[in-house]
């Protein structure tokens, strides 16, 4: 059911045009546009950059591994991964669309 950090930075950088770049404690995945993902130093969290209903679709289908981010940026639809709680399908589909929101010429609300 876990997915290890290796395997979380292999499915975000296997996303087209994704690169990773260090970003304050953590290591950010972006599009040429922008950020869609960071997983944490210690490896046991990765936070999703959604839109408010895609963090509340995800929290509420898999509330044991998906929260939201406290503060501005959880209410803007950042959105925490607990990596050990996930399995790598849910993660995939996740990863994706958070890269999707990431592509040039896809506004945020």
């Amino acid at each position: 059911m876990a997915v290890d950090a290796a395997r979380a930075r292999e499915l975000a950088l296997a996303l087209p045009l994704a690169s990773e770049a260090p970003h304050f404690d953590r290591v950010a995945f972006r599009t040429p546009r922008k950020m869609f993902a960071t997983l944490s130093a210690s490896a046991g969290d990765l936070n999703l950059l959604f839109d408010p209903d895609l963090r509340d679709f995800f929290c509420e289908q898999a509330p044991d591994a998906f929260t939201p981010v406290p503060g501005g940026w959880g209410r803007k639809g950042a959105t925490r991964c607990d990596l050990q709680r996930v399995d790598e399908e849910t993660l995939t589909s996740a990863l994706r669309l958070a890269h999707q929101l990431a592509r040039p010429g896809v506004k945020r609300r």
